[in-house]
């Protein structure tokens, strides 16, 4: 058992470890190019908003290596340190023996309090480093606000959840894992149709986009590609932030398009076609619900990885907790899961970027060219101050995109 506690701590360590080398290799890239930006940097932002860029980036990495140093030392201290079995045999007695919803309650207090020392990190980006390049929209109050319906839901939805999930294991014995995935998943799926309709209104407006020549090409943008939304809607965004994006949530007859009322403003009604043809592209292209298989084989093959540590009579011991019991199974398997799933971020960051430029090529075909499309996207490199020169490595590793040049150069068959 202590072998194991050994082989744990040099996870941690060696993914705190290609955290700082990475973020020090792209904070090195981006001073490399500080002063003179490539020639097709150089074409996508004027050197006032590129310096502004390259400081927020500087800016935004050296906070997140103390983040990053922070959570790894929280997370060694709740480990290591003996506070989650105490935490345990207190919210268990409250239950008496075998009551699983004390057990959901041990888990669910373990992740909020392990919340709360990353607060006022949290507090800090949003009102000093977001503020001071002027894209926090949000108050204080509105910030307190959203993390108490975030914890209030957190108990709402995950207490019964977690409470039917453990309950499982009595009822479904030795296959109780093949079970609890079916359940997880379906509600997963069931999400993706609950949340813009039940959870996302508690934190934002959505409205639907009004009647006018920009719903008009985009209701016939729709047309033209087969793809029939439910409704195309606008969220304001701006309400905590002046970064922009658009999406679509639900499937089958239930997606609907989300515009944020930040991109609306900064973009012109042709590069808000080519956005929202890249949206659909993804649709058309079968992206979605490859995704969701993907995400679905990656729970299924994570229930029966957890099914077999909880099984085993070490792996609950090695960090005080009695053998057997799923509960602190179900966390030390929720905190230990990312030292592993880090070192695969690449391979499925490398799918993502494939789709995105299959979903330009489609944005591409359904506007009649490429220019539409890269005039949005460096309209939004602008807006955001989007790091245009990352380090191939840490690019490679982190972004679910390509870069802005290789998207340019995808798209006008320059690579």
């Amino acid at each position: 058992m202590l072998s194991l506690l050994w082989i744990v701590a040099a996870l941690i360590a060696l993914r705190l470890g290609a955290e700082l080398i990475l973020s020090a290799l792209n904070r090195a890239e981006v001073r490399r190019h500080a002063a003179t930006p490539p020639p097709a940097v150089a074409a996508i932002m004027d050197a006032e908003t590129y310096a502004k860029a390259v400081a927020y980036t500087l800016e935004k990495s050296r906070f997140g290596v103390m983040t990053e140093v922070f959570d790894t030392l929280v997370l060694a201290l709740v480990l290591f340190g003996g506070i989650l079995p105490a935490l345990f045999a207190a919210v268990a007695a409250w239950g008496g023996s075998g009551a699983m919803w004390s057990h959901a309650l041990f888990i669910l207090l373990a992740g909020t309090l392990l919340a709360v020392p990353s607060l006022p990190f949290e507090w800090w980006e949003q009102f000093r480093i977001e503020e001071k390049y002027g894209f926090n929209k949000s108050t204080a109050a509105l910030w307190v606000s959203d993390k108490l319906k975030g914890t209030a839901l957190l108990f709402g939805i995950g207490f019964p959840l977690l409470w039917v999930l453990l309950s499982l294991v009595k009822w479904a014995g030795a296959a109780w894992w093949l079970w609890g995935f079916a359940f997880v998943f379906g509600f997963q799926l069931l999400m993706l149709i609950l949340y813009p309709k039940l959870i996302l209104p508690l934190f934002n407006k959505l409205t639907p986009l009004p009647d006018g020549e920009l719903k008009r090409r985009l209701m016939a943008l729709g047309d033209q590609t087969g793809f029939r939304a439910k409704a195309i809607e606008v969220i304001d965004g701006s309400k905590r932030s002046g970064h922009s994006n658009a999406y679509f949530t639900g499937f089958g007859r239930f997606r609907r398009i989300v515009l944020f009322d930040t991109l609306i403003a900064q973009l012109t009604p042709e590069e808000l076609e080519a956005v929202l043809a890249h949206e659909i592209g993804h649709y058309r292209l079968g992206h979605i619900p490859k995704m969701i298989a993907l995400s679905a084989a990656m729970l299924l093959g994570g229930f029966a990885v957890l099914a077999a540590l909880a099984g085993s009579p070490w792996f609950n011991r090695a960090f005080g907790f009695p053998a057997g019991e799923m509960a602190p199974s179900f966390l030390l398997f929720a905190l230990l899961s990312g030292v592993v799933t880090f070192w695969f971020s690449p391979l499925a960051n490398l799918l993502s970027r494939k789709f995105e430029y299959e979903a330009d090529a489609f944005a591409r075909q359904a506007t009649g060219g490429p220019d539409p499309m890269v005039r949005a996207l460096r309209k939004l490199a602008q807006k955001n101050l989007t790091n245009l020169t990352p380090h191939r490595w840490f690019s490679r590793f982190y972004y679910s995109h390509p870069t802005l040049v290789e998207r340019e150069a995808a798209l006008t068959g320059q690579n």
